[in-house]
């Protein structure tokens, strides 16, 4: 779909809906929401792509959630270090993924890239660490 801000509301639907149609524990519809609008809204402000696609599927024992474009990102040495400000209205996006994530790999290509994040699914809330723990570990 267009990579547009509209995106990130339509895509976030579609990963709710997936879960329910799968009958998932409501820790996992969070979950997928937080990670699909995160990855998704990065696409739309960062990686310069006319689109974006997610795909969502079951590898082993984890949910998987797939985020692609066909952009340009800026290689970075270090992970940005924004501080951890409640006024600050971005910002925040990876660590939330990394909350709920149990694994993160990103695949970059000439042209475009894949943002794979995996969710245990035996796990139960609050996954791997609190969203608010996560903060603080990037600190």
């Amino acid at each position: 779909m267009p990579a547009t801000p509209e995106a990130a509301r339509a895509l976030r639907r579609f990963a709710r809906a997936v879960a329910r149609r799968w009958r998932l524990a409501e820790h996992f519809d969070e979950a997928l929401s937080v990670i699909v609008t995160e990855l998704v809204t990065n696409v739309v402000l960062h990686s310069g792509s006319p689109w974006v696609s997610t795909v969502i599927s079951v590898r082993g024992d984890a949910l998987t959630v797939e985020v692609m474009d066909g952009g340009c990102w800026k290689h970075r040495v270090t992970r940005r270090q924004e501080p951890l400000d409640a006024d600050v209205p971005c910002g925040r996006g990876l660590r939330l993924v990394d909350a709920y994530a149990t694994r993160i790999m990103t695949h970059r290509m000439e042209l475009g890239s894949v943002v794979l994040a995996e969710i245990a699914l035996h796990s139960r809330p609050p996954f791997v660490r609190d969203p608010l723990q996560a903060f603080d570990a990037h600190l």
